[in-house]
C-alpha cells in the first residue's frame, strides 16, 4: 500500500519525500523512498540523501546509511555529517573517525555541526590523540566560542581524565556562551572523575550565575555528593528535585537511588527503586551493592536473583556485589551456586571476579574451594595470589600461606599491603612470632609502609605471644597514630594475660578515640573478670549504664540445607524449642560422662559454680550445634558463625563435642575460622 501511495502520488517536490521520509516507521519504507528516487531522478538531491542517511541510522540500518551516501559523487559537507553523526550514534566511534578522515581527503571543511559528534566518537574510544588533533582544528577554523563544540571538548578531556585540559577548555568560553550544558558538562566531569569537592564548587559558581538546573546538572551534583556520603546536602538536592517535579526521571532515580544505598539508607532506596517500573542495570547494580555494603547481604542475593529472573544481564559490578554477599552471610551452599553460575557466564575467566569467588569461599569455611578456584585461574594477578594467602590466613593455615607467598616470589609477582596482611593474619592466628615479624619487617623492602591493620597483626601476634612490653614499643614507635584496632589488640592481650595496668592504660586510649563503642568497655569488663577484681567489673558497669551502652547479645547461625538459622543466648523462641533443649541437655550430659570441665572463669561473671556453668550451656553457639545436630543427617559437615568471638569454655566443649558425634563443626568467629574434628581445633587452641 506505503509504494503504490508513493508511485501514484504524482508529487516530485523536495519537501514532500523529506516530509514522506521523516514520517517513516519501518526500514523497508525508507529502501523504497530511494527507490522511487532514482525513478524520478532525485538520487543525486543532497538535502533528500542526507535526510535518507539520518532516518536510516536513526533506526539503526548504517549499512544502508553507508550504501545511500556512497551512491553520493561528490557529497557536499551535509551528508558527510549524516554518516558521522549516524556512525557515532550507532557507537561505531572509529568508523565515524574514518569517515572523517576520508572528509579531510576529500577537501570538506568541517563546520559546527561536525565537532560534536566526532568529538563524541573521541571520547567513545577513548582516543586523545585524534581528540587532540580535533581541538586543533576547533581553534584553526575558530569554533572555540561554540557551545557545543566546547562541551564535547571538555566531555573528551573528562573522559581521558585530563581534567587541567577540560578546566581550561571552559575557562575560555566567554561567560555568555556558558549555558546550562555547558555548566554541567564541567560539574560532571569533575564528579566522573571522583574530584566531587572541585565538581561543587564549580556548581556553587554556577548556582551565582542564577543559571537554571537541568536533570544532567542534578545528577551530576547528585553523584558528587554521593562521593563525599554527605547525605543531608544529597537530601536537599531530593528536595529540589520534588520541587522541580523531576522526581520521575530514570536517570535522577539512579542518582537518588545510589547516594542513599552508598549513604546507608538502604530502606529509602529500596522505595525509590519500587518506583522504577523497568529497573535498568545500573539501578539494579546500585540496589544490591547498597544492600551487600551496609550489613544487608541476604537482601543482595535475594535482589540479584530477581534481576536474573527478569532478564536482566549481570555485569562485572552486579556478580562482584553478590559474590561479596554470599561471603557475607557465609552460606557454603550459596556460594557454590554463585561460583557454578559465575562459571556458566562470560566472566568465568574474570581475573577481578576469581579474586572476589577465593574471598567468599574462605569466608564461607572452605579453603579447598578457594583453592580451587585459584588452581584453575590462569591470569594471576597480585590481587588473586593475595586472596588466597588471605584466606589461608582466615584459616590460620600459616604454612600454605607461606608457601604460597614463596611461589609467588618465584613467579615474579610484586606483593602488595594486602598480600603482607594475609600472612601477619596467618602468622598470628598460628602463632609463629619469628616468622610475623620477619614478614612484618619485609614490608619496607618492598616500599610498602605498614598501616593500622597490619599493626594490629603484630600487636596481637605479639601480646598474644605474651610478648607485652615488646607489643607496647611497638606502639609507642608507630610513625601513624595509633588506632582503634591496635589499642583493641593490646587490650585483648592484656586480658588473656591479666596484665591489668597496661590493659587499662589501652582502654584509656580506646575510650578517647572512640568513647561510645561498647566493646571497648566490654574488653575492660572482661579483663577485671578474668583478673577476679569484682568491684571494678562492676564500676565498668556502672559507667556503660549511665552512658547507655549494653554489651551485644550472642548470637550463632547455623546453616541447614542452604537456610541460615540465627539463635541467641538463652534462646527459647524457635519452633523446635523442646526437642534443641533435649538435645543440649545430651550433648551436657555426654560431656561430663566423658570428663569435661567447664571453664568457669569464662562466663565472666560473679557468679557460683552451677549459675556459670548454666550460663556457659546456654551460649548461642551451644544452641546452633544443637540444632544442626537435630536437623541434619549422621557425617554432615555444621557451618556455624558467631557475632562474638569464641569463649574458651565453648572452644573447649565444641572440640569434645565433634568426636563424641563424629562430625567436623566449622566456627567462623569475629576474629577467624575454627575447624573441629576427633577432637582437636585447626587453630591449636591458639586464637
Amino acid at each position: 500500500m506505503f509504494m503504490f501511495d508513493v508511485a501514484n502520488s504524482g508529487i516530485h517536490s523536495d519537501s514532500f519525500y523529506a516530509s514522506l521520509i521523516g514520517s517513516s516507521t519501518h526500514k523497508p519504507q525508507l529502501r523504497q523512498i530511494h527507490a522511487r528516487l532514482f525513478v524520478l531522478g532525485l538520487q543525486l538531491s543532497s538535502f533528500l540523501i542526507t535526510k535518507l542517511i539520518h532516518a536510516s541510522s536513526s533506526f539503526g540500518d548504517i549499512c544502508f546509511a553507508r550504501k545511500v551516501f556512497d551512491d553520493l559523487p561528490r557529497p557536499q559537507i551535509f551528508p558527510w555529517n549524516a554518516i558521522i553523526t549516524g556512525y557515532s550514534r550507532n557507537n561505531l566511534f572509529q568508523d565515524a573517525l574514518l569517515m572523517y578522515s576520508k572528509m579531510q581527503l576529500a577537501r570538506v571543511s568541517p563546520d559546527s555541526f561536525t565537532f560534536p559528534h566526532l568529538l563524541k566518537a573521541c571520547s567513545g574510544l577513548p582516543n586523545l590523540q585524534m581528540g587532540r588533533l580535533v581541538h586543533a582544528q576547533v581553534l584553526r577554523l575558530g569554533f572555540e566560542a561554540d557551545g557545543f563544540v566546547q562541551n564535547g571538548l571538555i566531555a573528551l578531556y573528562a573522559k581521558c581524565r585530563r581534567m587541567g585540559s577540560a578546566r581550561t577548555v571552559f575557562e575560555g568560553l566567554p561567560v555568555s556562551k556558558r549555558t546550562v550544558v555547558s555548566w554541567t558538562a564541567i560539574v560532571s566531569a569533575y564528579a566522573q572523575n571522583g574530584e566531587p569537592l572541585e565538581a561543587l564548587e564549580i556548581f556553587s559558581q554556577m548556582r551565582k550565575m542564577d543559571v537554571e538546573l537541568d536533570c544532567v546538572a542534578l545528577v551530576s551534583v547528585l553523584n558528587a555528593f554521593t562521593c563525599l556520603q554527605d547525605l543531608e546536602q544529597g537530601r536537599a538536592v531530593h528536595g529540589s528535585v520534588v520541587k522541580m517535579g523531576l522526581e520521575t526521571e530514570p536517570d535522577l532515580l539512579i542518582s537518588l537511588n545510589t547516594m542513599y544505598a552508598k549513604c546507608g539508607q538502604v530502606e529509602t532506596a529500596k522505595i525509590l527503586f519500587g518506583k522504577m517500573k523497568s529497573p535498568n542495570l545500573i539501578l539494579w547494580n546500585a540496589m544490591i551493592s547498597g544492600y551487600a555494603k551496609n550489613g544487608y547481604a541476604k537482601d543482595a542475593i535475594d535482589a540479584f536473583h530477581e534481576m536474573i529472573n527478569k532478564g536482566v544481564r549481570p555485569n562485572t559490578i552486579s556478580i562482584t556485589s553478590a559474590v561479596s554477599a554470599c561471603a557475607q552471610v557465609g552460606s557454603l551452599e550459596q556460594a557454590r551456586w554463585m561460583d557454578e553460575y559465575v562459571g556458566r557466564s562470560d566472566y568465568r575467566d574474570d581475573v577481578f571476579i576469581s579474586s572476589a569467588l577465593i574471598d567468599m569461599f574462605a569466608k564461607c569455611g572452605s579453603v579447598e574451594c578457594a583453592r580451587s578456584v585459584f588452581d584453575r585461574t590462569l591470569d594471576r594477578d597480585v590481587v588473586v595470589w593475595s586472596a588466597m594467602i588471605v584466606g589461608y590466613g582466615l584459616h590460620g593455615r600459616a604454612r600454605e600461606a607461606i608457601s604460597l607467598y614463596r611461589a609467588m616470589e618465584r613467579g615474579g609477582v610484586q606483593p602488595n599491603d594486602v598480600t603482607f596482611l594475609g600472612l601477619l593474619m596467618a602468622c598470628n592466628h598460628s602463632g609463629l612470632v619469628r616468622e610475623g615479624w620477619w614478614f612484618f619487617n619485609r614490608m619496607t623492602d618492598h616500599k610498602i609502609n605498614p598501616q593500622q591493620q597490619h599493626y594490629a597483626c603484630v600487636i596481637d601476634l605479639l601480646g598474644r605471644a605474651g610478648h607485652l612490653d615488646q607489643a607496647y614499643e611497638v606502639i609507642r614507635c608507630m610513625p601513624i597514630q595509633p588506632g582503634v584496632t591496635v589499642w583493641g589488640a593490646l587490650l585483648s592481650a592484656c586480658k588473656k594475660h591479666r596484665h591489668v595496668g597496661l590493659g587499662e592504660y589501652a582502654a584509656q586510649q580506646l575510650f578517647s578515640i572512640d568513647p561510645t563503642n561498647t566493646g571497648h568497655y566490654v574488653q575492660l569488663s572482661n579483663l577485671y573478670a578474668a583478673a577476679r577484681l569484682w568491684d571494678r567489673v562492676a564500676e565498668v558497669r556502672l559507667r556503660m549504664k549511665e552512658k547507655g551502652l549494653s554489651k551485644d547479645v550472642g548470637c550463632s547461625w547455623v546453616e541447614v540445607r542452604g537456610r541460615l538459622e540465627a539463635f541467641r543466648v538463652g534462646d527459647k523462641s524457635h519452633p523446635r524449642y523442646e526437642e534443641i533443649e533435649r538435645q543440649v541437655e545430651w550433648i551436657e550430659n555426654k560431656l561430663k560422662e566423658s570428663g569435661f570441665v567447664a571453664y568457669k572463669d569464662a562466663s565472666l561473671h560473679d557468679l557460683n559454680d552451677e549459675e556459670a556453668e548454666e550460663t556457659l550451656c546456654s551460649h548461642s553457639e551451644r544452641i546452633a550445634i544443637a540444632y544442626g545436630l537435630v536437623s541434619t543427617p549422621q557425617g554432615t559437615t555444621l557451618r556455624i558463625t558467631k557475632n562474638l568471638r569464641a569463649c574458651v569454655n565453648c572452644h573447649a566443649a565444641t572440640k569434645v563435642i565433634s568426636k563424641l558425634v563424629g562430625r567436623e563443626i566449622v566456627v567462623r568467629d569475629t576474629n577467624r575460622f575454627h575447624h573441629f574434628k576427633d577432637g582437636v581445633c585447626s587453630c591449636g587452641d591458639y586464637w
